[in-house]
């Protein structure tokens, strides 16, 4: 039996590594906005014949448009987002495309909003994640308020979500850094379904501890976890991994526009496992045994008293 109550110091170690170097991150780098919270216009364009990026981007600063970025998503297609620009000058700027570089060019997808719309979208994604985290603490506390102290059991279910949700957050900003990739109203929604998804998972391992020390299996509560983890393991391994296997095929092929929603949930998915297994049952153990307040419990190479 593999001894994961046992480990916890390494886990909380690397968590809480995971979790200073995205809090960094984010107060160095911050995040970069798309066009759904900074305004501004989001066009994908797929030409017939092939286009240098370099090209593109000197055209696109001849008319006018030094401002927009530019990413290659595919051979001849291209994702832009540039200002707030009218239907009509979309099609000014197609067919100006069409004549200075010699193709043909298709616009296959065109999103645009206002500053002050993206504004108030930053500002109810925020409430939204502020909501979702209260609504799970008082449900977990509900659902085993049978449980001695089940106000532990929701703190320890929360905590473990907003350590999911820095993670993400703070991968998102350093890859925004070095690679320029946006968060939109699609990265919320990525959020919220890792939000989702994570306590359902760390509600099964919850679920089964309750029964296991109903059952009385042991009077060492650690023992009674760690007996749970391991009996909903291979439950939370297989639906994760059914899961990644279909967002991955929508990353690899799937088009431009969802390709960082699905990155969002891979790395959701992925992290929101790992806290399901590692974090969440083990803040109960540490809460149950007093280690709270004790620095030396959460350090994998101080030597714990026996």
């Amino acid at each position: 039996m593999i001894d994961f109550v046992g480990k916890r110091r390494w886990f909380f170690f690397i968590s809480a590594l995971l979790f200073i170097v995205s809090i960094a991150s984010l107060a160095i780098f911050g995040l970069k906005p798309g066009i759904d919270f900074s305004g501004g216009t989001s066009l994908t364009l797929e030409f017939s014949s092939p286009v240098e990026q370099n090209q593109l981007r000197q055209e696109m600063a001849n008319l006018g448009y030094s401002e927009a970025t530019i990413q290659k998503t595919g051979p001849g297609s291209f994702l832009v987002h540039l200002r707030e620009i009218s239907a009509q000058e979309r099609d000014t700027l197609r067919d100006n495309l069409e004549t200075n570089l010699g193709t043909q060019l298709n616009v296959t997808d065109y999103y645009s909003t206002s500053a002050t719309v993206g504004a108030s979208t930053a500002r109810n994604a925020g409430i939204a994640v502020i909501i979702s985290a209260i609504g799970m603490l008082i449900y977990i506390a509900w659902a085993f308020r049978k449980m001695p102290k089940p106000f532990r059991w929701g703190m320890s279910a929360v905590i473990a979500l907003l350590h999911d949700v820095v993670i993400l957050i703070g991968i998102f900003s350093f890859l925004g850094w070095i690679a320029g990739i946006e968060v939109d109203a699609l990265f919320i929604t990525a959020l919220l379904t890792v939000v989702g998804y994570s306590i359902n998972n760390t509600v099964v391992v919850y679920d089964r501890i309750r029964e296991n020390k109903t059952k009385g299996i042991s009077s060492d509560f650690a023992v009674t976890v760690n007996s749970s983890i391991v009996e909903t393991l291979g439950r939370c391994l297989n639906t994760s991994l059914t899961t990644v296997f279909t967002i991955l095929a929508l990353f690899l092929f799937g088009g431009a526009t969802i390709h960082y929603f699905m990155l969002a949930l891979l790395l959701g998915v992925c992290i929101g496992t790992y806290d399901s297994v590692c974090i969440a049952g083990e803040l109960l153990v540490m809460w149950e045994k007093g280690e709270w307040g004790k620095i030396s419990a959460w350090l994998p190479f101080v030597k714990q008293p026996t």
